[in-house]
């Protein structure tokens, strides 16, 4: 169940970014598997912030600093997946439209979701 609740969450963050770049002028994503591959390597950029400057740096953190790292590592994330476009003003735009979707729809970071499901705790 814990693999599936991965798979689960990349594809529904998949699925945001697609109606982001629809949303977003200058956020252009290529398709559903472009979606899918920057997913995952947001997440995986996002783990490696986390690791080297705690969970105050974080983009899944809240505050103008998390908004900052956040839009930072959608514009890095360009440069590794294939068929993504975006400029820096797309993303800070993607990174504000990310933000309130997630006020909607929240999802805690894969961080937080390994360290709860490993101890059954939540925090």
């Amino acid at each position: 169940m814990k693999f599936l609740g991965h798979v689960v969450r990349f594809i529904v963050s998949a699925i945001v970014l697609m109606i982001v770049g629809f949303i977003v002028p200058q956020f252009d994503v290529g398709g559903f598997w472009s979606a899918l591959m920057l997913a995952i390597v947001i997440a995986v950029i996002g783990w490696i912030v986390e690791a080297i400057f705690g969970k105050r740096v974080t983009p899944f953190g809240r505050g103008i600093v998390g908004f900052i790292v956040s839009a930072v590592v959608i514009w890095i994330a360009q440069f590794i997946v294939g068929g993504v476009t975006v400029s820096w003003l797309g993303a800070i735009l993607a990174a504000l439209v990310i933000g309130i979707i997630d006020l909607f729809i929240p999802v805690s970071s894969p961080f937080e979701a390994g360290r709860n499901n490993g101890n059954g705790n939540r925090s």
